[in-house]
């Protein structure tokens, strides 16, 4: 009974730490991300572009929210993530951020907004930070954007690194294939894992990465992995959330798990109301004013 009595609160505290799940109501930060490496805790990342979603997700305990620039893909109705502005990731960040209260919210730094250097990098940073009040920002590149990662950390501004398959370079990769597959191609992945960490990003996205190639960069970094595509090894897992809730139609990558059938759902309730309406049916006495 000694031995049950002094274990207790030792579980108890891990319990309130944990970033899903967890007691605490307080911002998640990057320290609560560092420490939960350390205790060997998985946890969950989901995008939002909107307040309300975004409320919704931090409701659940999703402690991490990612205002991607998929959001090119599945909210602006572009091809790609390139067309992504500036403005647009600023306009959306801020609605996230004031749709929660407790999810540490990173914004993406859309394409064209840190490629020329690191002083870019910095203004483009800064401008989510201060205008919209994200915790954190991420940036696609490993080795390539070691420098602007090292200058926006060293400026206060905590960074996610992208690394494997970065999908603002569609253009040139001539679609989105599995990155790393190969002895050479997983040296550099590897290689670009390290260079972002070494540059002071807080943990790093491992997008379409053999599963063993994940585990490895998994084992080798003190920063969490997260992955998408990138097998059960990671850290962290994180899905676009049109994806994870069945709102997107057509054939869907490989990787994703839908856990609702949303757009079936919101398309069965508008069609219902289109009927009632039709119908004569609504509005009912019930919803009328005299």
């Amino acid at each position: 009974m000694t031995t049950h009595a002094l274990k207790t609160p030792d579980s108890s505290r891990r319990d309130a730490k944990a970033l899903y799940g967890g007691t605490s109501t307080r911002r998640i930060t990057v320290r609560d991300i560092a420490a939960a490496k350390d205790r060997g805790e998985k946890w969950p990342m989901l995008t939002a572009y909107d307040a309300m979603t975004a409320s919704v997700f931090d409701e659940a305990g999703i402690p991490v929210l990612l205002v991607g620039d998929s959001m090119g893909n599945c909210h602006l109705g572009y091809d790609s993530t390139v067309p992504v502005t500036m403005e647009q990731m600023t306009l959306l960040s801020a609605a996230v951020v004031r749709g929660t209260k407790r999810a540490l919210i990173v914004g993406d730094l859309p394409f064209g907004s840190y490629q020329e250097g690191a002083t870019q990098a910095l203004r483009s940073a800064t401008r989510l930070v201060k205008e919209a009040g994200v915790g954190a920002v991420k940036l696609e590149g490993g080795e390539r954007s070691a420098e602007q990662i090292d200058l926006l950390v060293r400026s206060g501004i905590p960074v996610m690194a992208h690394v494997g398959l970065t999908p603002q370079s569609v253009n040139a990769y001539g679609g989105y294939p599995v990155q790393g597959r190969g002895e050479e191609a997983a040296a550099q992945l590897l290689r670009d894992a390290k260079a972002v960490q070494d540059a002071g990003a807080f943990a790093v996205v491992l997008e379409l990465v053999p599963a063993e190639l994940s585990a490895e960069v998994t084992r080798t970094l003190h920063i969490p992995t997260i992955g998408i595509g990138a097998g059960p090894d990671c850290d962290a897992q994180v899905l676009v959330w049109t994806d994870m809730a069945g709102m997107t139609s057509g054939r869907l990558p490989r990787f994703v798990k839908q856990y609702a059938a949303l757009r079936e759902s919101l398309g069965g309730a508008a069609r219902a109301f289109a009927e009632d309406v039709t119908a004569g049916a609504y509005p009912a006495e019930e919803h009328s004013f005299h």
